[in-house]
């Protein structure tokens, strides 16, 4: 498969949604303009065709919004320009564009406040996996950490997570590579427009990840250069779409590290490998397990414990004691989540039933008026 061909699994935009689309796009085109601003937009005003529309007044009605912010998105037509060459550029490409308020969008994905309003996407993967595991560590691994990092995924492969790295050098190749031997998917968050693979030496590792169920995605258009800068912000994509972020080597100081901090602040598991205690890409493992801000790695287990995926791979069972006909379907689809993974935060119940999180929200305290389920710390659910 070429990597930038069209593809038999690319999903064009319908007709009717090109419009919409179109603002979409041009409103991720504007400057200033970033994830934060465009959802108390649309917050307010329903739509980004209706930001676009909107007359001063209306904008200035929106918090945060000022007379800079307002002549900004009052000029749009530049970028209205550029967004219709972005979606021939998609269509052309077999690309896909995953816009925050749309199905498709991942959802692990769409409670994190900073997340990306608009991806671009290649590949069949798919991005909702019921099991999703981030894999990332230094560009200059060593024979350990190569090591750790195959048995890893060897380990994992029944389970038959998504494995998301970073498509870079050292950790991050050698995972895509093990999950390709593995026949897992995988996915490369990357920090270049899709008609650029970064580093130019794992194309063909990223034409056999589209040929074997995976794919590459990123926040950056069609045309965006290995900006110093885009590498950071590439890092939050990779901790939020995965339930897990697994260092394997890293430094005092690096993109490993970041990825950790960011997963611990989405409320995601942290785990780390340890290492030599003389050896500097083991640093910034051993730091973090020494500060206690990830589970420490001694094999596929660890995984397994922290995910509960032991219990995933079970039949689902009624839980013990309860009449689905005493509950809604909403409520019983919650209590088998609970049931077969012990605990859950309410945004990953949201997800995993599929129910918008306000929803969940109302079903929940129901169910603890009830006596049936419990609160725990972290905004965390149990069945009593």
């Amino acid at each position: 498969m070429s990597l930038f061909s069209p593809a038999a699994h690319a999903q064009p935009t319908a007709p009717d949604s090109t419009a919409s689309l179109l603002s979409e796009v041009a409103l991720t085109l504007l400057p200033g303009i970033g994830p934060l601003v465009t959802r108390q937009l649309i917050g307010y005003l329903g739509s980004a065709q209706n930001v676009l529309n909107a007359g001063p007044n209306q904008l200035l009605k929106v918090p945060g919004v000022g007379p800079a912010l307002v002549n900004v998105l009052r000029n749009s037509t530049a970028a209205l320009r550029q967004a219709e060459q972005v979606l021939r550029r998609a269509e052309q490409d077999g690309a896909r564009l995953l816009y925050y308020t749309r199905p498709d969008y991942p959802a692990r994905l769409r409670p994190v406040p900073d997340a990306p309003v608009l991806l671009y996407y290649q590949g069949p993967a798919e991005l909702n996996n019921a099991r999703t595991l981030a894999v990332v560590g230094t560009r200059q691994a060593t024979d350990y950490g190569r090591e750790q990092t195959e048995k890893l995924i060897k380990g994992v492969a029944p389970y038959q997570p998504l494995v998301v790295s970073g498509l870079a050098y050292g950790i991050d190749i050698v995972a895509h590579r093990a999950a390709l031997q593995e026949g897992l998917p995988t996915v490369a968050v990357m920090a270049t427009g899709l008609d650029s693979i970064y580093p130019h030496a794992h194309r063909r590792t990223a034409e056999k990840m589209l040929e074997q169920g995976g794919g590459l995605l990123t926040e950056f258009t069609f045309g965006t250069p290995p900006d110093k800068y885009n590498f950071p912000a590439r890092n939050r994509i990779i901790a939020g779409l995965t339930d897990a972020t697994v260092v394997v080597e890293a430094a005092k100081k690096g993109g490993a590290l970041i990825t950790a901090e960011l997963a611990l602040d989405y409320n995601r598991e942290v785990l780390a490998v340890p290492g030599r205690l003389d050896q500097p890409a083991s640093e910034g493992c051993n730091q973090l397990i020494r500060n206690q801000q990830a589970r420490i790695y001694t094999g596929p287990e660890d995984i397994e414990q922290a995910l509960n995926w032991d219990a995933a791979l079970q039949p689902a069972a009624v839980p013990a004691g309860l009449n689905p006909a005493d509950f809604t379907p909403g409520e019983f689809a919650l209590l088998e989540i609970l049931q077969a993974c012990k605990e859950k935060q309410i945004d990953e119940l949201s997800w995993q039933a599929q129910l918008p999180i306000n929803q969940v929200s109302t079903l929940l305290l129901g169910l603890e008026f009830r006596g049936v389920v419990r609160a725990l710390p972290g905004k965390k659910f149990a069945l009593v």
